[in-house]
């Protein structure tokens, strides 16, 4: 495979936005690379919640905008390699992802695991760290955002999931506490407090490697994804959560009343 023909690691938006938050999008892409033959799956199959997380990277990228911050996204899908994952988790590169199999990440020799992981993970997370040194030179304490989707049902035995939006958090609430508030008060959500994912056993890896780990203000959101799945759907949410995050940042301590209002 040459080099011209494999997707970009990450993408970077907006790299010198001045406000004092960094987005980032570990799901943003479906894209696997051409010489993995779609791991053996139909495109149907890439386009489900097991490729990518659908609506966040558009809500990302309109969310840069609004806010004026710089925004990290990723440029393969989760199948080929997990953003969203410690090195050491057996599900950084699934075998089976709610109940699909995936054939081209079967019987993986060490050497293409290895070749995932320098070629997407970590030049992703190189691309957030960088980002982020490069916030702290115009903020001393940048916010890190992170932004996910989830399924209205994981299996189809599964009880639906009533949540509209999800805050995941572990030990740091700066700004999941008030990000709660905030949503709780636009009066139409049924907001889950590290639910359906939690925080607290460390589902993800991103917002503790780079925001927990090193004492920076962080959160993860999960969006219902039906409610993300049209044009519509994306410009409510993006307008939604620039104005939630505005109040959760200037209540934060992180943004000045003033720069919330604008």
């Amino acid at each position: 495979m040459t080099e011209a023909a494999e997707p970009p690691s990450f993408r970077v938006l907006n790299p010198q936005g001045r406000a004092p938050a960094v987005l980032i999008c570990d799901h943003a892409s479906r894209i696997v690379p051409p010489a993995l033959r779609n791991l053996g799956l139909p495109d149907d199959e890439l386009l489900r919640h097991i490729g990518w997380d659908p609506g966040t990277a558009a809500i990302t990228e309109r969310l840069a905008r609004a806010l004026d911050a710089p925004a990290v996204l990723s440029g393969v899908s989760r199948l080929v390699i997990d953003c969203n994952r410690r090195p050491d988790d057996p599900t950084l590169i699934c075998e089976v992802s709610d109940g699909t199999v995936v054939p081209g990440n079967r019987d993986l020799s060490d050497e293409e695991r290895e070749r995932r992981m320098a070629r997407y993970f970590r030049p992703y997370h190189a691309a957030i760290a960088d980002t982020l040194d490069t916030a702290r030179q115009r903020s001393a304490q940048p916010a890190l955002l992170s932004i996910h989707s989830f399924t209205p049902r994981l299996r189809a035995r599964e009880e639906p999931r009533p949540w509209h939006i999800g805050v995941v958090w572990d030990r740091d609430g700066r700004l999941a506490q008030p990000l709660l508030q905030a949503l709780r008060d636009e009066g139409d959500l049924l907001v889950g407090d590290n639910l359906p994912y939690s925080g607290r056993d460390h589902s993800g890896y991103s917002i503790f490697e780079h925001g927990q780990n090193r004492g920076l203000h962080h959160v993860m959101i999960e969006v219902r994804q039906d409610l993300v799945a049209t044009e519509a759907g994306i410009a409510q949410w993006a307008e939604r959560l620039e104005r939630c995050f505005r109040r959760m940042l200037t209540e934060a301590g992180i943004l000045a009343p003033s720069a919330s209002a604008a």
